[in-house]
């Protein structure tokens, strides 16, 4: 049977989902803004940045449901 996580571990796995999002956001502009200084456009920040945008939703997801399923599995859910 799996253990039950602390209360403080729980703070400190979830604590850095609220890093992802601007991170990745925060990248997927920073690519964008080189590529339009390199290329001479002005477009492409705008496309990186809803690549880093869906990309640090996406991981958000993983994480949650990832940690929802071990939850299920481990006979914590709800019937």
């Amino acid at each position: 049977m799996a253990q039950k996580k602390s209360f403080a571990r729980m703070v400190g796995e979830y604590s850095n989902l609220a890093f992802i999002i601007p991170s990745s956001l925060l990248v997927g502009y920073a690519i964008g803004y080189g590529l339009d200084k390199w290329l001479g456009t002005h477009y492409w920040y705008i496309v990186w940045l809803l690549i880093g945008i869906v990309a640090g939703m996406i991981d958000v997801v993983k994480k949650v449901m990832g940690d929802f399923q071990k939850d299920q599995d481990a006979g914590g859910g709800e019937d």
